[in-house]
């Protein structure tokens, strides 16, 4: 494993993750998977107990029809479907009460690096509503250049998603900060930096390895800075 700390040159650009390394997920997704689970029950779609929550938190950082592979295999693509709308619609009601909590320290971490001059980016696997909904009902859309998502891009993986964004942006040297072994390899196969974020407890052992520095809470992104 990498340092926890290293001092490397600020970059021109830092592209995030969101769920698991700016975003509390858990914080909306499990309330709203129980409630879509009873919804798809009601509408006969689903039978029998709602999936152990551990599928849904392990499959994050995934894209959506590989989550749904994992949480309800051998499902119908109606269920699917349909899970995909109710999961969304229940997290976006539950932001707009307020309910969506940023990790400790990433508003005013975002607020310095963006008084800093670095260009800020969030690179998801997630759905373009969920994506936008999150950074607007956190508070935080105001430090973020642009938003970049599998659901409104229609990118097959991460890799792809963030090749997409720096050539649109044209942006030269960056860092890639997520949590998840997709983040390690879009960093990696873009020639980026990778800033492991080693706090959320969705990933596997070994998923981080391949990162350059890894971090244990997410203030600590500005201790790598030179």
């Amino acid at each position: 494993m990498p340092a926890t700390t290293g001092k490397l040159p600020q970059p021109e650009a830092m592209l995030f993750d969101l769920d698991g390394t700016l975003f509390r997920t858990e914080t909306v997704l499990l309330p709203a998977y129980y409630a879509a689970f009873d919804r798809l029950r009601e509408e006969g779609l689903h039978e029998g107990p709602t999936p152990p929550e551990e599928r849904i938190l392990g499959s994050l950082g995934m894209l959506l029809e590989h989550i749904w592979e994992r949480v309800l295999p051998g499902s119908s693509p109606e269920t699917r479907r349909r899970a995909d709308e109710l999961l969304l619609q229940n997290q976006l009601d539950l932001l707009e009460q307020g309910q969506g909590k940023l990790y400790e320290g990433v508003a005013d971490t975002l607020r310095e690096l963006h008084g800093r001059g670095v260009r800020l980016f969030v690179a998801s696997n997630g759905l373009e509503g969920y994506v936008k909904g999150v950074i607007r009902a956190t508070g935080v859309a105001s430090y973020f250049e642009d938003l970049y998502s599998a659901g409104e891009h229609g990118t097959r993986s991460k890799v792809d998603l963030v090749r997409l964004l720096l050539s649109r942006h044209g942006i030269r040297t960056a860092w890639m900060v997520g949590d998840r072994s997709s983040d390690v390899e879009a960093g990696r196969r873009n020639g980026l930096t990778v800033i492991g974020c080693d706090y959320a407890g969705f990933r596997s052992a070994g998923e981080l390895d391949g990162d350059d520095v890894r971090i244990g809470a997410f203030p600590q992104l500005l201790a790598a800075l030179e």
